[in-house]
């Protein structure tokens, strides 16, 4: 099998340069994002978050020798911060590699 392409993760309209990458608004409206040209960095972030943990789930890890990345949820919890209360959704992010480093390096995956 293969890795996971740049259009599995970010989308059916995603393309990239050696310098840049290019992610559609339109491809992430099934996560729930309402585009607009003021998105904050969380809205696309969390809209990012739904999409990879869709794909890179551990049913497709276990069939997938290839793929190096899981997504999935760990738990909630009501949380005060400031004198509010909060609903925390955690997420597990697990990246594996062969056991030759104790490093995180991109290059790997």
């Amino acid at each position: 099998m293969v890795k996971p392409s740049l259009t599995d993760l970010f989308g059916a309209n995603a393309a990239q340069s050696s310098t840049s990458v290019t992610i559609s608004k339109t491809d992430l409206a099934v996560t729930g994002l309402t585009a607009s040209g003021s998105n904050t960095g969380e809205e696309l972030l969390v809209a990012l978050l739904k999409m990879w943990q869709s794909t890179a789930t551990t049913t497709r890890q276990d069939s997938n020798p290839e793929q190096q990345v899981t997504i999935e949820d760990s738990y909630q919890q009501i949380v005060t911060r400031n004198n509010t209360q909060y609903r925390q959704f955690s997420k597990t992010v697990n990246l594996q590699i062969e056991d030759t480093t104790s490093t995180i390096d991109p290059d790997d995956f």
